[in-house]
Formats: structure tokens, C-alpha cells, sequence
């Protein structure tokens, strides 16, 4: 079934965790090592701009669905991010702009480069890049579904397992439309089935990997996919993204937890 992208805009709201009881974490509250994978999570959701902001430079912007859900999905990141950040204030975590600012500032020349990658990489791939795009961003809202649930399994928190299941629901609607924008485009071109295949299997990472250190990223993915549950997951990711065309076989998560050293 096509994404019905006017639908979606015309439904996209903010998330809510304002009758949530967050003063629960006050005296139940979540452990260190919680607390760091969600201070990841949050400054990931706070740095979608800085993704839609290279894809402006590529063909991905001329597509007015792609524009169209672009908006509202960044807007959308926006407020999981601050609705991490809530949580994250009950523990005396301050995430702000001024920290995402920071974050920024430390990636130096790499953050303003990006753009003018994209933009190069689009230009010598034409309209083709518009399914790695989809591809991309498919597999990494596949792995966000994923890392909410698995945070949510292994806390047993109530307020943060719905927080989460609140936010997994709107990401879930961003898998939906980067899954039949994908599908479509490979589906219609051999040439955007290789290049897509041969950006996944060589660039891809963990979302987030680009703007914390090694050793967050190793914490995050232990945290969340060691283990047998976690491998079964991650698993599940991998099987998503190769059932699309042209990318049966990829193993892209699991083989991005065996580079980290997760154990299984």
C-alpha cells in the first residue's frame, strides 16, 4: 500500500509526555548505564537537522513527497529529542542547543564538509541517490524502532516503556514512508539497486556513530544488541532491509556489532 504523504502531514504532531508521570524517575530511577545510552539517543533525535540539512543539497530535496515529509519528520525527531531530554532533567542531565551546538563545533571541518559530500555524490549519481537516500534512512528508523524497544524490554519502567512506545509508534510511520519510497525506486532501477547495495555494505554505521565516540557507540549497541535478545533483533533489522530489492543478503547491522566487538 502507497504512503498516503498528505495524511501523514496533515497528522504529524509533536510527541506527548506531558501526562507522563516524570516525577517517578525521581524515586525510581534509572540506572548509569541507561542514563548514557539515552543521553545518545537524545542527542541523535537533536541532530536530525543536521542530516535534513545535507540532503538539501542532493536530488532527494526536488521530490515533493520527499520535501513534504522531510518537514514534518524533522520536526518530529525534534520533539523526541525533547522528550528525552525531560527524562534526562529528572536524573540532573542537562541536554540543550547549546550542547548540540557543542557537539557540532567538535566535528570541525567533517560537519561543514558533509554537506558538500552529499552534494557531489548526488550530482554524479543523479536521481538514483534518491533510493540510497531511502534505503539509508530506512535502515536507520529500522534500528531506532528497534534500539526503543529493546530500552524499553530491558528497563521495565513503566514511564519510560510508554514514553518510548510513544515514540517507537512515530517512528514506525517513518519506517512506512522511507520503506515504499525505497521499494518503489529500486524496484524501477538496476542502477539504484547497485549503488544503494555498495553505499550500505561500505558506509553504513550505527545511527549516531558520525557524532559520539567509539566507545559511546560500543556502549550503546552492547547495551542494547548483545546478548541472544539483541542478536535475535538485530537480526530482524538486517532481514527488513535485505527483503528489499537488490539487497538481499546484507547483514549490515550485525556486521557493524562485530566490528564494535559486541558480544553475542
Amino acid at each position: 500500500m502507497a504512503f498516503d504523504i498528505d495524511r501523514y502531514t496533515a497528522t504529524s504532531v509533536g510527541v506527548r509526555w506531558d501526562d507522563l508521570d516524570l516525577e517517578d524517575f525521581r524515586a525510581h530511577p534509572l540506572p548509569e548505564r541507561s542514563l548514557r545510552t539515552l543521553r545518545y539517543m537524545a542527542d541523535v533525535e537533536y541532530h536530525t537537522v543536521c542530516y535534513t540539512r545535507d540532503l538539501l543539497t542532493t536530488p532527494s530535496h526536488r521530490e515533493p513527497d520527499v520535501s513534504a515529509f522531510m518537514t514534518m519528520w524533522n520536526r518530529e525527531e525534534f520533539w523526541h529529542g525533547e522528550a528525552l531530554a525531560a527524562v534526562l532533567a529528572m536524573h540532573d542531565i542537562t541536554v540543550d542547543y547549546d550542547v548540540l551546538r557543542a557537539s557540532r563545533l567538535k566535528l570541525g571541518w567533517k560537519d561543514r564538509l558533509d554537506p558538500i559530500k552529499q552534494s557531489v555524490l548526488g550530482s554524479l549519481v543523479g536521481a538514483d541517490f534518491v533510493a540510497v537516500h531511502m534505503s539509508w534512512g530506512a535502515a536507520n528508523e529500522w534500528s531506532a524502532i528497534t534500539a526503543y524497544q529493546r530500552m524499553a524490554e530491558l528497563e521495565e519502567h513503566p514511564v519510560l516503556a510508554e514514553l518510548l512506545r510513544r515514540i517507537a509508534k512515530q517512528e514506525a510511520r517513518h519506517v512506512a514512508f522511507y520503506t515504499s519510497q525505497a521499494r518503489e525506486r529500486l524496484a524501477a532501477s538496476t542502477k539504484a539497486q547497485k549503488v544503494t547495495r555498495f553505499a550500505l555494505s561500505r558506509f553504513w554505521a550505527p545511527v549516531g556513530s558520525s557524532i559520539n565516540s567509539t566507545d559511546d557507540v560500543r556502549h550503546v549497541m552492547t547495551h542494547l544488541m548483545s546478548g541472544t535478545e539483541g542478536r535475535r533483533a538485530a537480526r530482524k533489522v538486517d532481514e527488513s532491509i535485505s527483503g528489499m530489492p537488490g539487497l538481499e543478503g546484507l547483514t549490515i547491522v550485525q556486521d557493524a556489532l562485530e566490528e564494535l566487538g559486541v558480544p553475542a
